[in-house]
């Protein structure tokens, strides 16, 4: 692994957070007048693919892409930039935890699940929303919502981050038919066959994602991979009898096989899960926080955007 240097472009680098096949995210500090300073994450194309032309406009495209997406459920981007020979993306720093960090020192309980799931839903319905300057819908869709690429800050917030594998139908190159990127354990079923992809693959992987909240564990998790792919063709979610009663409905709905079963959209997703809360403890921000600051202490180090969620492009 490279050396750390000491400054990219106008902002001074503090540690590495994390690597991929693509990028090197970094914790770094932004300057201005005054004594101004503001800790934020760059994201870094890798030495190795920094020339190299294809890899160098897929970094460009993620980066221009992600700057279009701006809504408070999604990491945003802020600065597209290029020092010492490499492309650089500047993201918003999040103190905090992924939920795979945090899901691995405990559940948050049914009202928590559900508040979280909920703001997903409205980030994902802002990225499946979003056009271009003509007002053509790009058709985005995610492609990897995972413990991992959501982000939860001390302060109650969730994030969902990782644009890097997220595409859209109007993008000059496509991706190949039979390619799977993602996480497989949140796969949809027509994610694991390889075959054309719609926002409802992205409702299927936050159906496995509240699952995993709710219960502790992925509904399709098998010992191989190849076995866990095989559990996610078939769909099939047993009794959930972990699930409370009025909850299974909606779970069903998500984790349906066959696409048009699921949810409409994501609002539509959101519409549900906000009855569902209704019907709960009044649950938010200030209880994700203390929750989040009970899972980390209160002198746990910060979390960033990048530092588990690096996937290759």
């Amino acid at each position: 692994m490279r050396e750390l240097p000491r400054q990219l472009g106008p902002y001074r680098l503090v540690r590495r957070l994390g690597t991929g096949g693509m990028a090197e995210v970094f914790l770094a500090l932004a300057f201005g007048a005054s004594g101004f300073e503001k800790r934020v994450v760059l994201k870094v194309l890798r030495a190795e693919h920094q020339g190299h032309a294809t890899y160098e406009r897929m970094f460009l495209e993620e980066g221009r892409l992600g700057a279009r997406l701006s809504h408070r459920n999604l990491v945003g981007v802020h600065d597209l930039g290029y020092a010492a020979g490499a492309y650089y993306v500047r993201l918003d720093y999040v103190e905090g935890a992924d939920l795979a960090t945090l899901l691995a020192r405990g559940r948050p309980g049914g009202p928590l699940a559900l508040f979280v799931a909920d703001e997903l839903a409205l980030g994902l319905d802002a990225v499946h929303r979003l056009e271009d300057e003509s007002g053509r819908a790009l058709g985005l869709v995610h492609r990897d919502v995972t413990a991992s690429n959501v982000l939860v800050s001390r302060l109650g917030e969730v994030k969902l981050a990782d644009f890097g594998i997220a595409k859209a139908t109007l993008l000059r190159e496509q991706t190949r038919s039979g390619v799977r990127k993602g996480t497989y354990a949140y796969m949809s079923p027509e994610q694991v066959r390889g075959g054309t992809l719609g926002p409802a693959s992205d409702l299927f992987s936050l159906g496995t994602l509240l699952h995993e909240l709710l219960t502790g564990r992925r509904p399709f998790d098998g010992e191989t991979p190849f076995e866990t792919m095989e559990r996610i063709r078939e769909a099939d979610v047993g009794p959930l009898s972990e699930v409370e009663e009025d909850l299974r409905p909606l779970l069903r709905a998500c984790l349906a096989r066959r696409p048009e079963d699921r949810p409409d959209s994501a609002e539509a997703l959101h519409r549900l899960l906000s009855s569902a809360r209704r019907t709960r403890t009044d649950t938010g921000p200030l209880e994700l926080a203390r929750w989040v600051r009970e899972k980390l202490g209160q002198g746990g180090a910060g979390h960033s955007t990048g530092e588990t969620v690096l996937e290759d492009t």
